[in-house]
Order: C-alpha cells, then structure tokens, then sequence
C-alpha cells in the first residue's frame, strides 16, 4: 500500500482583474475520482493544505451540468461527503515528503488564488520533482508550478512537456476576459513545453515522473496513471 499526499487549495475565491472575489475552490471530480481510483487500489490518501484549512469545494462543481446530470451530481455529493480525509487535512508547510510515495494536486480556480504564490507548495513541488516519485497535477492544478523555482532560480518545471487548462478552455468557460493572467500564458512564460488536446476531452502528458492532465476530464485517466506508476 502506498501512501499518497493530495494537495489541495484552501482558497474559497479567485480574485478576478477587477478586484471581485469569484466565489471557488477545488473542482470536485477532480478531488473524488483519483481518491476513489487510488483507495480501490489499496492506497491511502493524506490531504494537505495550506495551513491545514477544511478545503472549499466549488460550488459549481457540483452542478447537474458538470456531472453528466442529477444523478452522476448526486453520485460525486455523496463521494465528496465519504472523502473523510478532506476534513483531516494536514498543514502543507509540515509536510514531510519523505513519508510519501506519489504527490497529486486537484484543480479548480482556487490554485490561482493561493497555490500560485505559495513557497511551501512551491519547494514541495520542486523537491516532488527532484525526488523522481509520481507526481499528479491536473486542470489549475499546475497553477502551482509557478510557485515552484529551481536552485539556479529558474521554475523547476521549465522544460517539461505538461499540459493544463487552456486558454481556449477559459474562453469557452467565460472567465479569460475577467482573469488577472491565464495558466497556459504563465507556464509557458515559466518555459514549460504547454502541450492541448480538444477543449475539454481527456488530455494527460507525462514527462518523467510529471503527469498532468488537462480539464476534469482528465483527472480518470490521469488516476489511473499514477495507480499504474506505483504498482
């Protein structure tokens, strides 16, 4: 049995350019389905988050429309309410990695707001990295490599094909006119090798030990991967 570390955002709001606070946190599909893919294999998860808050999940996530219809809404509320681990989360900044076989990060908007600019995240990620234990990110998720910055100064990430939600995916959503910065604008700007696939399809790249998936769609395939990475 490995033992697998979700960070997770602890932000309820992205702050939009002009100031408003865009009610968010973590997309819940992209919480639920790798902890359920991951404990079905056997494996336990630890969740982590900055100052060890209960994580936010976003409302909007739990919508009919983003989960295939009121039953599969209804399938990922009761998920979301079985994931115990979520209410025990850990403080990020006493995260031992060592005591950790695989990282994996969730998005959702909230990753913007905190996990962008947070240095604990950031030389966790560059030790993840560093460590060559798998390491899961999807959707925003990757927001949090920005935060991540090598020995030489540059971002840890800088080279690795990954991928991420695009830019394409924020205007379809209707928030890239409303953002402060787009991720695929800042982690190609960080030198990451950006890589799409179809608006909103399952998309995963792996580069080394990095997988990264694309949308919430990406986050099954992306599970899967790392369940196959740990053995």
């Amino acid at each position: 049995m490995a033992k697998i570390l979700f960070v997770v955002t602890g932000a309820d709001h992205w702050t939009l350019a002009d100031g408003t606070k865009h009610p968010t946190g973590f997309w819940a599909e992209e919480a639920v389905t790798p902890y359920e893919t991951l404990t079905a294999a056997g494996h336990e998860v630890v969740v982590a988050t900055p100052g060890g808050v209960v994580p936010t999940v976003d409302r909007g996530s739990l919508a009919p429309e983003f989960n295939g219809g009121q039953e599969g809404a209804d399938r990922v509320a009761a998920a979301l309410d079985a994931f115990e681990e979520l209410r025990r989360s850990v403080a990020l900044e006493d995260v031992d990695l060592d005591a950790y076989d695989a990282v994996f990060y969730p998005g959702g908007h909230g990753p913007m707001e905190d996990l962008a600019v947070n240095e604990a995240s950031g030389r966790l990620l560059t030790a993840a990295l560093a460590s060559g234990k798998p390491l899961g990110v999807v959707c925003h998720g990757p927001a949090a490599l920005l935060a991540a910055t090598g020995p030489d100064g540059k971002n840890a990430f800088a080279g690795y094909r990954l991928t991420g939600f695009t830019n394409t995916e924020e205007t379809q959503a209707g928030l890239a006119e409303k953002a402060k910065w787009l991720l695929q604008d800042r982690l190609v700007a960080a030198g990451a090798e950006f890589q799409e696939g179809e608006p909103w399809a399952p998309f995963i790249i792996t580069d080394r030990n990095l997988i990264t998936g694309q949308n919430p769609a990406s986050s099954a395939p992306l599970a899967t991967e790392l369940v196959n990475r740990l053995g």
